[in-house]
């Protein structure tokens, strides 16, 4: 079976090594390099191309989230997983638009890291039920907020197809393969969607599919 390749960075050599040894217990699990600064992680990342990257917040030289985000672009199948004493809502929800697809709180680790990394190496998303309040509590505001003010939908009947695709987290070639069409024409309907919406970024959208009935959260 092929050995699960690991990277940990975080600047405190105590929680490298308790992470190392959590991680190493597990048979086929192997940390394959450390770091102490986000962009020493960035670069070990590039070097070593491991499987997954366990990345602490609050590092020196580059914090966790931008280092996600570079290392996100420069390898898009490692997996990221933010391993953080922070739970504000504002940072949850950067980190997961950052292509982070798992949050965990350092008080939480010893019941929680090996779940978080198990389905990672399945390219599968974990969250905490702490994390998940954080995540779901603006959702919900916002759906509280505009309960009273419903307004006709702006989107025809493809546009909302291809937005709840998207919301669910699927690629423009997932969309484009979903609904037989080109992938410069489901392109260019994300943008008319966006456009229509006022909305930037796919976290919004998926505020807006929920609040619409389009997805449940």
């Amino acid at each position: 079976m092929r050995t699960l390749r690991i990277l940990v960075a975080d600047d405190h050599g105590v929680v490298r090594e308790g992470t190392r040894l959590l991680i190493e217990r597990v048979p086929g699990w192997e940390v394959c390099g450390v770091a102490k600064t986000g962009r020493e992680a960035v670069e070990q990342a590039k070097r070593l191309q491991p499987d997954i990257v366990v990345l602490d917040m609050s590092m020196p030289e580059l914090n966790g989230l931008d280092a996600a985000r570079q290392i996100k672009r420069a390898l898009p199948k490692t997996e990221l997983l933010i391993f953080t004493a922070h739970e504000r809502e504002e940072l949850i929800r950067d980190v997961f638009e950052a292509g982070v697809k798992s949050y965990i709180l350092k008080a939480d680790a010893s019941s929680h890291l090996i779940e978080a990394i198990r389905l990672l190496s399945q390219h599968k998303p974990y969250f905490t039920n702490k994390v998940s309040e954080v995540l779901f509590s603006r959702i919900v505001d916002v759906a509280e907020r505009d309960e009273n003010s419903k307004f006709a939908h702006p989107l025809s009947a493809r546009e909302r197809e291809i937005l709840q695709l998207l919301a669910e987290g699927k690629s423009n070639k997932d969309v484009a393969a979903a609904l037989g069409i080109s992938v410069r024409t489901a392109e260019a309907h994300r943008a008319s969607i966006l456009r229509k919406l006022g909305i930037d970024s796919i976290a919004d959208l998926v505020r807006y599919a929920v609040r619409s009935g389009i997805i449940e959260a």
